[in-house]
């Protein structure tokens, strides 16, 4: 099975360590494991390759930072002749999958053309992102674009039923919509990893992971873990990830007297999460916007794989994934004195922590592997047929 998988998004670098890149190397590991042979069509690679995925052809289309906005969108647009040509020639595929981005509608149109099985994933409403934090100049052009993509589309797929109500706003998009939530790659996370940190055993670590944005809670999170020291000073917080509220954590963390028992990491590559997890009684997802949330976290994701209990705020999928009390635990979004009390709770309760903590993994393993969600995507584009291949046909 030949797939070609496109992302021409150049806010995504399909082999760097964000969220989004860590989601586009994942998706692409089950597709091979699943028997399929990757070509790789990208604006931008973000650097080298991990190593079981270097073999992978690459088409690169670099995209122009150094211009003004309204000139790179129009750039953008213009890439789509040139991705016509280039799967042109390297056709045939038996699928082609892209990540939607705001300018790309050609590699749809042309699965359309040839009668080959499609599938379009959307993570987000990248209209309206682009207005909010990054400005969009050609906005009824963007329009369009969103339009013909989705329109095109063999399957269309969203990560949450969020994302699957802004595609509803789409007439093109209405009727065709399938939410598939994000996984995680279990194997990542083996059961009795070494922890990277050596806190005292008696302290008791609250761990976040992701990008330091606004919208991911991390102000809440430092005023609830504040509340939570006063109560128990052997308490720790460590914040694995980077992002531009990283001076205002810092500033309010050192206001706060908690520079002793506060640790951000900073960035680091995905292999280190790892650790990092196994360093943690407990991970956090304290997102605070309620009416603007329509992720599918990867990290919520991995908290699980490695084992952890889970507090997360009662907010979109969130609220669907964690079966409070059963998977772990949900609290108010945004409410400081919630998040305190449910973490106060698990430290006092081991046994509570554990049994979420097995329950979690179990779920993650079950039902949200990259690989049972690429089957399923798989099955949506009616290639049931793919499955994996045994070492001797790799080796050969």
């Amino acid at each position: 099975m030949r797939v070609a998988y496109v992302s021409m998004d150049s806010g995504v670098p399909v082999f760097g360590s964000k969220g989004c890149s860590i989601h586009v190397q994942e998706v692409v590991r089950s597709l091979t494991k699943l028997g399929a042979r990757i070509e790789l069509f990208t604006t931008r690679a973000g650097g080298q390759a991990p190593s079981d995925l270097s073999k992978i052809p690459v088409h690169c289309f670099p995209s122009q930072a150094d211009i003004e906005v309204k000139d790179r969108e129009l750039h953008a647009l213009s890439r789509n002749q040139q991705l016509r040509e280039l799967l042109e020639c390297s056709q045939p595929f038996d699928l082609i999958y892209e990540r939607y981005s705001l300018w790309s509608y050609e590699a749809m149109e042309f699965a359309r053309t040839k009668r080959v099985p499609s599938v379009l994933e959307v993570n987000a409403p990248l209209i309206e992102e682009q207005i909010i934090h990054r400005g969009l100049v050609h906005r009824e052009w963007a329009q369009t674009v969103a339009g013909r993509v989705f329109g095109s589309a063999g399957k269309l797929i969203a990560v949450s039923s969020e994302v699957a109500s802004y595609l509803n706003t789409f007439p093109t998009a209405q009727g065709r919509i399938h939410v598939i939530p994000n996984g995680v790659n279990v194997d990542r996370f083996p059961p009795q990893l070494s922890p990277t940190t050596a806190e005292n055993p008696t302290s008791f670590t609250v761990g976040f992971v992701g990008t330091l944005k606004p919208w991911h809670g991390i102000a809440v999170l430092v005023e609830a873990f504040d509340l939570l020291h006063k109560q128990h000073p052997n308490t720790r917080l460590l914040i694995v990830g980077d992002g531009p509220k990283r001076a205002a954590i810092e500033e309010d963390v050192r206001k706060r007297g908690l520079v002793d028992s506060v640790h951000l990491t900073g960035r680091v590559n995905p292999h280190e999460v790892t650790a990092l997890l196994a360093s943690m009684n407990v991970g956090v997802a304290p997102y605070d916007d309620a009416t603007h949330f329509y992720f599918s976290p990867l990290k919520v994701y991995e908290y699980m794989a490695a084992g952890l209990p889970v507090v997360a705020s009662q907010v979109g999928q969130l609220a669907a994934l964690i079966h409070h009390e059963e998977t772990g635990l949900l609290c108010t979004a945004g409410d400081a004195l919630s998040l305190a009390a449910t973490l106060a709770r698990l430290k006092g309760d081991p046994s509570l922590a554990a049994r979420l903590g097995r329950a979690a993994r179990s779920c993650v393993i079950r039902d949200h592997s990259w690989d049972v969600t690429v089957r399923r995507i798989l099955n949506l584009a009616g290639l049931d047929g793919a499955r994996q291949l045994s070492h001797e046909e790799v080796a050969a």
